[in-house]
């Protein structure tokens, strides 16, 4: 089991982590076909985002506080996840989080295959 750091709104979180996964997505102001079929376009800049996928958080209590942050409705969270050179911070909000029901005892419910989107609310590079 792989256990890392991420820091959301200054609060950091050591989960076990599954996968990380990042793209580089290009927004462009405009992209269009000229009737030569040269293509124009206007690059707004290069947008970092980032999924993550955990593995089993055996703490219940510190899967809640996870889940509650990733599921708290404000438009924008500062996070750290792990980068090219050790940590990447970056403003983002989360989109697409999600888990599975696991096990249920009793009066305990245990999830797993929690992942979350973090998409960056600025270029990385213009």
């Amino acid at each position: 089991m792989q256990y890392g750091m991420i820091e959301i709104d200054g609060k950091p979180f050591y989960v076990p982590l599954e996968a990380v996964g990042r793209t580089a997505d290009f927004l462009d102001k405009y992209a269009q076909r000229t009737e030569s079929g040269d293509l124009e376009r206007e690059l707004i800049g290069v947008y970092t985002n980032y999924q993550l996928q955990f593995l089993p958080i055996t703490n219940r209590a510190e899967y809640a506080r996870l889940w509650d942050k990733l599921t708290e409705p404000v438009e924008f969270h500062d996070v750290v996840v792990p980068g090219e050179n050790g940590a990447y911070g970056f403003r983002a909000y989360f989109s697409g989080v999600s888990d599975q029901l696991l096990l249920q005892r009793a009066e305990r419910t245990y999830w797993s295959d929690l992942k979350v989107k973090f998409t960056a609310k600025s270029p990385a590079r213009v």
